[in-house]
This record gives structure tokens, sequence and C-alpha cells, in this order.
């Protein structure tokens, strides 16, 4: 029998699959998971969560909404019911709110906190010290909250002093990002009139949906061009505040992103069959799907009953496939920005030269993941650069005669980056050592378990 994956402790030892079958059942959606918590919790009265991320991520963003006075049981199975006083009735915290390594919890929390009539301060670890702050503390300031933070306000800890009723902005985002525009969104929902935010690129719309399944009228709309020509894909999205946010009950659908760990490993293995079970496919998260299928991937998807939280689903089952280039532009790099690394794997096995353009954002995440890619992927023998922003990828690592070797490579304490090294462990020949593979936990607990069992 080969050797397998260990626990996820402090290392994992990946060997070569012969083949890889099952079917797997992802972990609920991360993002839709956090923004689950946080509308139940701005919700009086009680919402009952079925299927709800049990990552450390979502874990935060529930500790935190205890400490603001908000009751939050966890069962089995990611069953979670929610008891809110409502938005206006939380209390303030007797400590600093630990966000954990959660951007989106700190960021989505400073939305909340800046409508209330509160003050709390957000922190977390030294990676989500490090995190750009600036662009959602801005909005906020302008909005009338007052935040206050290290740096001039750009990283945590964030001191947020919130007020009733804030001022209503039209902002434009600088850098496309769904966490700035839900946190502008949500404090809009405390202001005196309408607030939009207008993207240069349309990022994941949960936020929206999920706002809109609650009662919250939301709108949508192409952004006027620019000058001299707009960008395809620009939005702005408003709504009036003084709405208020209905209690609900909903079922949390599965995280693409973690599915996009398998697509890329039954694709770019030589034999492999695998089935993923209710996924979630909002047309704003599934540009992963959809750029390994212009890449060769054979992945069917038959649509699953739903929808579940306001989101499309569907089961996905992905088979062995000859992969080939792509090169995507920056507004198609930011609809799957998340799964760059996975898609760089599955980049580097296929045939011909990728380019990944103004990905830049990955500079931001828990780690500069750009930096950790290459390192990575050249670790264990495939060829890729950095130009500027740019994520270069000479493909033909997964033949014969350029095939991945086993080695050690380093996750940066990243658990996108743990993850994708722990797939290309199972195309590599050897073994592929991969340190803090504990951090996969934040968004897959079960990965290293779910990794042992479709080695067939």
């Amino acid at each position: 029998m080969p050797p397998t994956a260990t626990p996820p402790t402090d290392i994992a030892a990946v060997s070569q699959a012969a083949r890889l079958r099952g079917r797997v059942r992802v972990p609920a959606d991360k993002s839709i998971s956090h923004r689950a918590l946080l509308l139940a919790a701005v919700a009086e009265g009680t919402s009952r969560l079925s299927r709800v991320s049990d990552g450390l991520d979502p874990r935060s963003t529930a500790a935190c909404l205890r400490a603001l006075g908000v009751t939050v049981d966890v069962g089995r199975d990611g069953e979670v019911v929610v008891d809110s006083p409502g938005w206006a009735a939380w209390q303030a915290p007797g400590s600093a709110l630990d966000c954990g390594n959660s951007g989106t919890t700190m960021r989505l929390l400073a939305g909340l906190l800046a409508g209330s009539a509160l003050e709390a301060t957000l922190d977390g670890d030294a990676s989500l010290r490090g995190r750009p702050m600036g662009r959602v503390a801005e909005p906020l300031r302008a909005m009338g909250a007052t935040v206050e933070g290290a740096g001039g306000g750009s990283t945590a800890p964030l001191r947020v002093a919130g007020r009733r009723p804030l001022r209503a902005i039209d902002w434009t985002t600088a850098v496309p990002s769904a966490q700035v525009k839900s946190a502008v969104l949500l404090a809009g929902l405390a202001a005196a009139g309408t607030t939009s935010v207008t993207e240069s690129t349309a990022t994941r719309d949960h936020t929206e949906r999920m706002l809109r399944a609650r009662g919250v009228t939301v709108a949508a709309e192409p952004a006027e061009p620019a000058e001299p020509a707009g960008q395809a894909g620009s939005q702005r999205v408003s709504l009036a505040g003084g709405q208020t946010v209905q209690p609900r009950d909903e079922r949390v659908p599965g995280d693409v992103s973690a599915a996009a760990f398998w697509l890329v490993a039954g694709a770019a293995h030589p034999d492999a069959d695998l089935a993923l079970e209710g996924v979630g496919v909002n047309p704003s998260r599934r540009a992963v799907i959809d750029v390994l299928r212009a890449m060769g991937a054979s992945i069917a998807e038959a649509a699953a009953p739903g929808p579940q939280a306001g989101e499309p689903t569907a089961d996905l089952t992905v088979r062995s496939s000859a992969l080939e280039a792509i090169d995507l532009g920056p507004a198609d790099v930011a609809r799957c920005i998340d799964e760059i690394p996975a898609l760089a794997l599955a980049a580097a096995c296929a045939s011909g030269r990728s380019r990944f353009r103004g990905a830049g954002e990955l500079r931001h995440k828990e780690s500069d993941r750009l930096v950790g890619i290459m390192e990575g992927l050249c670790a264990l023998g495939a060829i890729v650069d950095l130009e500027d922003d740019d994520l270069v990828v000479q493909g033909g690592a997964g033949r014969a005669a350029y095939g991945l070797r086993g080695s050690t490579v380093r996750s940066l304490t990243d658990h996108r980056l743990a993850m994708t090294f722990a797939i290309a462990g199972l195309i590599a020949s050897g073994e592929t050592v991969v340190d803090a593979a504990a951090s996969a936990a934040v968004s897959y607990p079960a990965f290293f378990a779910d990794l042992e069992r479709v080695r067939a």
C-alpha cells in the first residue's frame, strides 16, 4: 500500500497516486457562511442555518458575534442556530474582537460596526495585521464612522466607532473587492439615503443575493463607461438605508473554491474520475469551472435542487483531460482570484505557456501568494516566472518528459497554497512534503481526509 497524506499537523507527506476515484462532499462555502452568520446577527429573531463551514475563519466570525451579545449555537454537521436581539441591540464587547486570520470577518464586521452605535476594536493574528484595511476604512470614514488603526488606519488593530444614521455615499472602489463592496453596502443599511458602490469589474455578489433573500432591495446595473473607454463587466450596486433584514432559515452550498482543488486534480491526473456534490455555481464565482473548461478540462455539470441561500448549485464530475495553456486578463483573474494557485498548478500540467495578468491582489492575501505559487511550483520542477504582477507558467510539467517531481515545499502558512501543493503531490513523482499543512483547516478541515479517500 503506497504512503498517503499524513494528518494535517505541521507537515503533510503526499505520494503520487496511481489513480483518483470517488465522491467528495466539499465543505460549505466559506464566503457564504460568513455572510449567513453576519446577516442572521443583524436580523432580529432566530435563523436556522444548515451546513455552515466549520473552517477556522467562520469560527472567528461566530466568536465575534457572541462577543457582541448574539447567541450562536453550533450543532452537528454544520447546523447553527443564531438568535439575535437585532443589530441595534448589539452589546459593546468587553475586549478586542479576535478575527483570527479572517479578512472577511474583519472587513464585513467593520461595515456593520460602522452602522451601529457601538465602539469596538477588531484585531487578528500576525498575518491579518499585515493585510490592507485602508480600502475599507476610507469609505467608512466618508460615511461618518470613526475608523482608526495602525499605519494611519490602514492595518489592524482597527478601532471602529459607529454612528446612526451614517451618510450615504457613492463610492468607486480603487481595486475590485467583494469584501470592500460588502462592507460599504452593509454600512449603507444604516445610512440616510441611498448608498452605491461602483466597481470596474463586477465581483462576487453573495452579499447582494443574501440581502435580497432577507427582504432587502438591492439594485445592480452596468456602470457608466469611464473615459476613454469603460471596462467590460463594470457595475454599480445600490441600496437604500433604513431597510430591515429579516431572519431566515437556509442551507449553505458547497464551496466552489474548495472544489477547485479536486477539479484541477481530476483534470491533471492521468487516471482520474471524481464526483463533487452540491457545489455552488453562482455566476460571479464559477469562473474557475469555465477557465478549466477553456483549458480543455472534462467537467460535467448537473443542476442540483435549489437554490440554497439564494445560490444555484450543481453536482460536478471531472475526468482526466489534455489541458492547454490559458491567457487570463485582469478581469478574469479578479473573477477567480482565490482559485489562481490551483489554476497555476493546472497551467504547469498543461501544454503551452500560460499567463495570469494583473494578479497583484494575490500579494495581499494570507501570504504573498504570487511569490508562494512561484517558489512552490518551481520547487516541484515547474517553470514559473513573475513579470511585475503577471504570473507566467510554462506548461508541460504533467508530461513524462517534464514531470513534476516530489520535493519539500513551503506553504507560507497559507491554506490555499498548502492544498495546492498537496494536490500537486498526487501528480508528482515520488513524495511531496508540504509544511504548515494544518493551515488547510482555515477553510477545509477535512481536506487531508478527503485526499486519502480519493487516491483509490
